[in-house]
């Protein structure tokens, strides 16, 4: 693990008057790149060859003589042949030499391997380098792990599908989309190998992910991304903020509710079982008397973060919960970095966030702010790793 003396030695030559901002060009990076120039940061976007014209053409900024931005975010696309390209040396070389703080998010850690992320990638991060690998389901320290030591509600396990007696969701990955989640549910042993096996014949799943699966109770209710800041620099106000609340569009889930079960029934056998792909987002706020409760949740998973991920969770965090009919919520989910849902907050910020620091604030810009704070105040140490 690249550790705080290694971050150190890296920032001593950094110019921090001329930090730019840095992300790999996909999942939240739109959202990164607008609070950064909110904040007066330059920002480069790290694109792959085929995917890169929303950052190089359509949201590109144009600057004044004066260098006020007067359209766009971002003011530098460098487009690699893969995503994973960061890792060369040369690459990471460069950064470095523009005082790149990188910004990690879900699309970081899925093209590059975490090893690397852990281990090679030498360029200050901002948040908890070494909290990353909790999102990988199939690490013994996993995202449940810390849930269970944090005393933080979650989605009962079923160990044997011949338990299954009430609804539940499998969780394991897409065979085709590697990126993706080939999740399903069922209510029954007999259900599940009759799902199962469709699935497998269709090459949705494979039986080394099956064979790994992740049962769990299907929690019934709303679902809600808790979208966390966690201010180590913070000494006068309280250190977790709720920046915003968003929720997912999940295709091809969302077009089968909108049909009639009837017409769900006559369905030919492929297209019956739905597919769980992220495809967008849309924001939402909670009934007032639940946020003291996703405070607590908060609170809570920092204080473990704190006892088992030395010093903790830095910055943004997403708990993504469940709420049932008697108002209790279950995490089934956690992104110890920016969440995905994020975007729907660029430059307009959330109700909860804007009405914390009376502007509109989003996650990239909330990040922004820590970090030009922790530049201010000669506490980058504190925020990097």
């Amino acid at each position: 693990m690249i550790g705080k003396d290694d971050i150190a030695s890296i920032i001593e030559d950094y110019d921090r008057l001329k930090l730019r901002v840095g992300m790999t060009a996909s999942h939240s990076a739109l959202d990164i790149c607008d609070g950064a120039i909110e904040e007066g940061f330059p920002t480069v976007a790290y694109c792959q060859k085929g995917r890169e014209k929303t950052y190089s053409e359509y949201f590109k900024t144009q600057r004044t003589t004066s260098g006020r931005v007067r359209r766009g975010m971002v003011d530098k696309s460098i487009v690699l042949d893969s995503f994973n390209d960061v890792m060369n040396p040369d690459m990471q070389s460069q950064m470095r030499k523009r005082n790149v703080v990188y910004i990690p998010n879900r699309s970081f850690t899925s093209y590059s391997s975490i090893d690397d992320v852990e281990n090679n990638f030498h360029v200050p991060m901002f948040g908890s380098r070494n909290m990353l690998r909790m999102e990988e389901r199939t690490e013994d320290q996993d995202y449940y792990w810390i849930l269970d030591k944090a005393g933080l509600p979650y989605p009962e396990a079923i160990e044997d599908p011949q338990d299954i007696d009430c609804l539940v969701i499998v969780k394991l990955h897409h065979a085709q989309k590697k990126l993706e989640r080939g999740f399903f549910t069922c209510a029954s042993y007999e259900e599940f190998v009759e799902k199962s096996q469709t699935l497998l014949k269709e090459g949705t799943i494979d039986q080394e992910s099956l064979d790994g699966a992740r049962i769990e109770k299907y929690v019934i209710g709303p679902v809600f991304n808790l979208n966390f800041f966690y201010s180590p620099l913070e000494e006068d106000m309280p250190k977790l903020e709720l920046l915003g609340v968003d929720w997912r569009f999940e295709s091809s889930l969302d077009g089968h509710v909108r049909l009639p079960a009837p017409q769900q029934m006559t369905m030919p056998a492929h297209q019956q079982i739905p597919e769980m792909t992220v495809v967008g987002h849309n924001t939402a706020t909670i009934r007032e008397s639940l946020l003291e409760e996703a405070f607590e949740l908060g609170e809570k998973f920092i204080t473990a973060s704190k006892e088992h991920y030395d010093p903790g969770i830095i910055g943004p965090f997403c708990l993504q919960t469940c709420i049932d009919k008697d108002m209790n919520y279950s995490i089934y989910d956690v992104a110890p970095r920016v969440g995905g849902g994020t975007n729907v907050h660029v430059s307009v910020g959330h109700p909860y966030g804007n009405a914390t620091w009376r502007k509109p604030m989003s996650s990239g810009r909330r990040i922004a702010m820590e970090l030009r704070r922790a530049a201010e105040q000669d506490r980058l140490l504190e925020v990097l790793t």
